[in-house]
């Protein structure tokens, strides 16, 4: 038997560190457990919400989209201004007229742009400023061209012959041509196209009961322009831009000259733009044009658009800026850019949507620009002549957009728009239909510069047409 009840058992400090380091991973074991298990817990509450309030977080945001949407239409009265309605009502929201949306591109100065080859670059390249008010225009040199004089033929020539003509093989006594214009047969026609060194051709003015009366005291302004840029508005449809962005020494050699009719005189007068007692409006020469010969606005607007050089028998040069856009460069430097520099006689803008004459006049019947009928008439006319479907003619883009014409006033030159207007009265006033057939057939021009739609963004603001011309009432 044992006396003692108790047993001593030793321990030495090793064995005790060691005890004391399996407690502890003991705790550590337990804690880690204790925050898994809470980490579930709350996993599972948090997924138990999600999906109890899935509906409602969705909605949150969706709300809030919506009502910052609805903020942007809340139109802010201007300084100054109050608004209208009574109380806490609003007043009504009116859209931006036409007028008020085309201001913001009015007097802009600052470049067109695009990028060639990776680098960015200017899209007219036009001379410094201290160059351009030193430039002057060139004297004449020797033409190259076969075509050295152009006759225009006129009542006294050719009778009147009345208005009954053969159309493409259709008759029908709904000709535009008239005592202005002369009654060119399809012969005469056929026989302004071939090359010669003295061209006989219509070309507008053809009798002096004919219309287009300008008075004594324009004609005799017009006579002394030797370079001058145009423009018209017939029917009251455009409002007058004035050209921004000329040197000195553009003031003082370029004629800018504005035409009007009697009711774009009236509109412009009832809007305030009065003209001065000297013919100007700011830099526009106003001529106001009466008796004017076609029923058809866009067709009386071709015959400052393509007759400068019959306006104007001493200008050297001339510049044609559609009336719905602000023309914003030098003319000078305009014309040394895109004439003397490439040695062009003709520069006109490329079209941006189209190369074929074809697929426009398909658009132009589409957007109801004329009537299917007519074109229809005209294409028939180009297929029996051979016209093909290429999209370039002499190694230059076949359509043209002709907003903007760029010429200097050569023999050639002007028997293209003589041959040109031609077109436009003979079948649809939608030049761009005509212009390929015209560049096609008189294979004499070929120094033509055809630039791209940019350069013609850079050369004015556009601005739209504000309103429908008006027609005159035959």
């Amino acid at each position: 038997m044992f006396n003692n009840n108790s047993i001593s058992i030793s321990v030495s400090d090793d064995d005790s560190d060691e005890l004391g380091r399996v407690r502890a991973r003991v705790r550590k074991k337990r804690k880690k457990a204790g925050l898994r298990n809470y980490d579930n817990g709350f996993s599972r509450w948090l997924l138990r919400k999600l999906v109890k309030y899935w509906m409602f977080l969705i909605f949150l945001p969706a709300a809030g989209l919506l009502l910052f949407e609805a903020s942007s239409f809340v139109v802010k009265p201007e300084p100054g201004t109050k608004p209208s309605g009574s109380g806490s009502e609003l007043g009504s929201i009116k859209k931006p007229s036409l007028e008020k949306k085309s201001e913001g591109n009015l007097n802009r100065l600052d470049p067109t742009t695009r990028v060639v080859g990776g680098v960015r670059e200017r899209c007219l390249k036009l001379l410094p400023q201290e160059e351009l008010e030193h430039l002057d225009i060139p004297s004449s040199k020797g033409s190259t061209s076969p075509v050295s004089k152009v006759l225009y033929i006129s009542e006294n020539d050719t009778p009147f012959l009345g208005r009954n003509i053969v159309l493409s093989g259709q008759s029908t006594n709904a000709t535009r041509f008239n005592l202005f214009t002369g009654n060119q047969t399809l012969d005469q026609r056929e026989n302004s196209f071939k090359e010669s060194d003295t061209a006989s051709v219509h070309c507008g003015f053809y009798s002096e009961n004919g219309g287009f009366k300008i008075s004594s005291e324009d004609r005799e302004y017009m006579l002394n322009c030797k370079v001058v840029v145009s423009t018209c508005a017939f029917g009251g449809g455009d409002d007058l831009y004035q050209p921004i962005g000329m040197s000195e020494a553009s003031l003082r050699k370029v004629c800018y000259v504005a035409f009007w009719d009697e009711i774009t005189l009236a509109t412009q007068e009832s809007a305030g733009q009065k003209i001065s007692e000297d013919g100007f409006i700011g830099k526009w020469r106003i001529i106001v044009v009466r008796n004017l010969p076609f029923s058809d606005q866009r067709l009386n607007g071709k015959i400052p658009k393509m007759l400068a050089h019959r306006l104007f028998p001493r200008a050297k040069y001339s510049i044609w800026v559609d009336s719905k856009s602000q023309f914003r460069r030098d003319p000078l430097g305009v014309l040394e850019a895109l004439l003397w520099r490439s040695n062009s006689v003709l520069a006109i803008s490329e079209h941006g949507a189209r190369c074929s004459v074809y697929d426009e006049a398909k658009a132009v019947v589409k957007k109801n620009k004329a009537k299917p009928d007519e074109v229809e008439v005209q294409l028939t006319q180009y297929r029996n002549d051979g016209l093909p479907e290429d999209k370039r003619f002499n190694g230059k883009k076949a359509l043209a957009e002709a907003s903007v014409i760029v010429r200097e006033h050569t023999p050639v030159t002007n028997l293209f728009m003589c041959l040109w207007f031609n077109e436009v009265v003979r079948f649809t006033s939608r030049d761009q239909l005509s212009f390929p057939y015209v560049l096609w057939r008189l294979k004499v021009l070929k120094n033509i510069n055809m630039f791209p739609v940019c350069t013609r963004k850079d050369l004015v603001n556009s601005m739209g047409h504000l309103r429908k011309a008006k027609p005159l009432i035959s």
